[in-house]
């Protein structure tokens, strides 16, 4: 149950863009059509799944403070955690590569639709914010597995329900002053409170 209740915490409660405005460049500028959206969620979905655990297990074998100890009793004061960011995001930009070769190859319209958003996942703050919350919070493999992959629903699901509603916007009187940008701003606010209704939920 510990995990449900952190996969749901994941997704609904602590979700990247409403709770933390993690990764809002792409969040906001991909989510003009449902189906360029669709795409890019999944991509984070799947980028989010594989580097949040692989990560873990880089922080717990190689650059945590005696994490190299099972190479030789003499590496177990060896601290590599100032190396953090960059292996994270190292990590991160191979995944993120294998997902832009793969969409090209099996999908080349939405691969020219998603365009310069998709290698940028690599330098998506909610990519990297994610690794950096497991470990910060300690998580154990297993949980860092659901939160990753709990994080990239989260996201998934929010810029598809955004990208629905600006596509509805389009047959909508919106005034002058706020069409474009505006108007989004302040859905993504009103969703952001529709996400906090579901503090406090627990199974």
């Amino acid at each position: 149950m510990d995990l449900v209740n952190l996969g749901i915490k994941a997704i609904f409660i602590e979700n990247m863009v409403f709770a933390y405005f993690l990764g809002m460049c792409s969040f906001l500028a991909v989510s003009k059509k449902v189906s360029t959206a669709f795409g890019l969620g999944l991509a984070v979905v799947f980028v989010l799944g594989m580097t949040v655990p692989m990560n873990w297990l880089l922080s717990e074998f190689v650059l945590n403070e005696g994490a190299l100890s099972w190479l030789s009793p003499e590496f177990a004061k060896i601290d590599l955690t100032f190396l953090r960011f960059i292996m994270f995001i190292a990590i991160i930009a191979a995944m993120v590569q294998l997902v832009e070769m793969t969409i090209e190859k099996f999908s080349p319209s939405l691969y020219g639709s998603l365009g310069i958003f998709l290698p940028l996942i690599a330098v998506n703050c909610a990519i990297l914010g994610s690794s950096l919350f497991m470990a910060q919070r300690d998580y154990s493999l297993a949980e860092a597995s659901v939160f990753g992959f709990s994080s990239g629903i989260g996201f998934f699901l929010a810029i598809v329900a955004l990208a629905a509603i600006r596509e509805k916007l389009k047959y909508s009187n919106v005034p002058d002053g706020l069409k474009g940008l505006g108007i989004t701003m302040f859905i993504t606010g009103l969703m952001g409170i529709a996400f906090m209704s579901f503090m406090g939920i627990s199974i």
